[in-house]
């Protein structure tokens, strides 16, 4: 019998987008969350786990108990909890260790590591200065404790005093200045890969934000799968020199001042949108899975270029209609719960 899946953080459509992709291939899966209220739950192919608290030992005592399987965190925070207690847990993971996550994780290496394998990236400072011009990003090395103190990714400061500000503010995290590439949100790129541990690609996916939420630095609202050959090419031989298997994303942002992509950030982990891309033939959970049980599938590329993904309805944002066909994030005709319980919140006074 095939051992059931683990999907944690499943309150937004990263773990539901899992859930789903997993439960249609007839695999059994583990929902794991410490809210009641996350909409992974009301998947008709997701078994409710209920977590006692997201982080501590009485976290990792939860996980425990949860019997194996093989594990998929959707968020930063599970997946270090998770990466550091990997001796203690049942589970079989599709991704490294925290001796190579954490260094992944450290924003500023991985522009260090960038340019030793040529790929280009924004201008940084290692403190606030106005030799980049304004506005400028104050972002993190550590990430995830960052957002968990201030609930954003960076700050954006457009005059020297609040550059300095800001940089005080983020002092415990490391932080480092990076310029502001313009440009819409369209010219957000994303990479999406699962390597095997010996560094075979066996899925491979670009795709590009066409709306974030807010505006500028957010969350993708509307996406679109776009091949880039060239991006794919970049971010495998970024993965590889960090020595990293597993499923990822790689985001890049085009710089119409002098043509080049530049890289934005790796995220070891599934991402927000990644149900397009298993709608356009790569789905990376299901690859991950399969591979990790033992069951390699052959190497997969997408199809489906133009394709779009959507929110089509937001709490407080107007409403983000798409030409049919599409991927919506919320609806799905074998599994039409979560979206009803989405739009009812939605217009929910």
């Amino acid at each position: 019998m095939r051992p059931p899946a683990v999907v944690v953080g499943v309150g937004w459509v990263a773990g539901l987008a899992a859930i789903r992709s997993l439960g249609r291939a007839g695999v059994r899966v583990l929902a794991v969350d410490d809210r009641r209220s996350a909409l992974g739950f009301r998947s008709r192919f997701a078994e409710m786990r209920l977590a006692p608290a997201r982080s501590g030992a009485a976290y990792v005592e939860f996980l425990r108990s949860l019997g194996g399987g093989v594990v998929f965190p959707t968020h930063d925070d599970d997946l270090e909890a998770i990466a550091r207690a990997r001796d203690e847990l049942p589970f079989a993971c599709p991704f490294p260790g925290w001796d190579v996550l954490g260094a992944i994780q450290d924003k500023r290496r991985q522009l260090v590591v960038a340019d030793e394998v040529g790929l280009a990236a924004p201008l940084t400072a290692d403190e606030p200065t106005d030799a980049l011009g304004f506005p400028v990003l104050v972002k993190p090395s550590d990430p995830t404790a960052f957002r968990r103190r201030f609930g954003v990714k960076a700050f954006r400061c457009s005059t020297m005093p609040e550059l300095e500000r800001r940089f005080d503010d983020a002092r415990d995290f490391r932080p480092f200045v990076q310029e502001w590439i313009p440009g819409d949100d369209d010219t957000l790129w994303t990479v999406g890969s699962y390597l095997t541990p010996d560094g075979e690609e066996l899925g491979l996916f670009t795709g590009r934000k066409l709306q974030q939420t807010p505006r500028e630095i957010g969350t993708a609202r509307v996406a679109e799968a776009r091949w880039a050959p060239g991006l794919a090419t970049d971010a495998v031989k970024l993965l590889r020199a960090l020595h990293f298997h597993g499923i990822s994303q790689v985001e890049f942002k085009h710089d119409a001042r002098d043509g080049r992509d530049k890289l934005i950030e790796v995220n070891p982990r599934l991402w927000e949108w990644h149900g397009l891309a298993a709608a356009c033939g790569v789905d990376l959970a299901r690859i991950a899975y399969f591979d990790t049980i033992g069951e390699r599938a052959s190497p997969v590329r997408m199809n489906g270029d133009g394709r779009r993904w959507a929110i089509t309805v937001a709490r407080g944002a107007r409403p983000a209609p798409q030409r049919p066909p599409y991927v919506d994030a919320m609806w799905a005709r074998d599994d039409p719960k979560p979206a009803f319980v989405h739009w009812a919140r939605v217009v929910k006074p």
